[in-house]
């Protein structure tokens, strides 16, 4: 599942994100959502988060 709809992402769910540093090369860095960031219902780039080890950066994929 991609995480582009704020609906489909819950805190606590195990993510993988892309940091605004990594956006050129699209390397993941997996954690647990802390905090969703992005307000509106929708993003085509992913909703933004907050990591419990701190990383902020928009979901490519939710892990089942």
């Amino acid at each position: 599942m991609n995480g582009q709809n704020r609906a489909d992402i819950k805190i606590g769910a195990k993510v993988e994100i892309v940091l605004k540093a990594d956006q050129r090369t699209g390397k993941l860095t997996r954690g647990i959502v802390a905090d969703i960031l992005t307000s509106s219902s929708f993003h085509p780039h992913g909703i933004k988060v907050r990591l419990e080890s701190g990383a902020v950066g928009r979901v490519a994929k939710i892990i089942k």
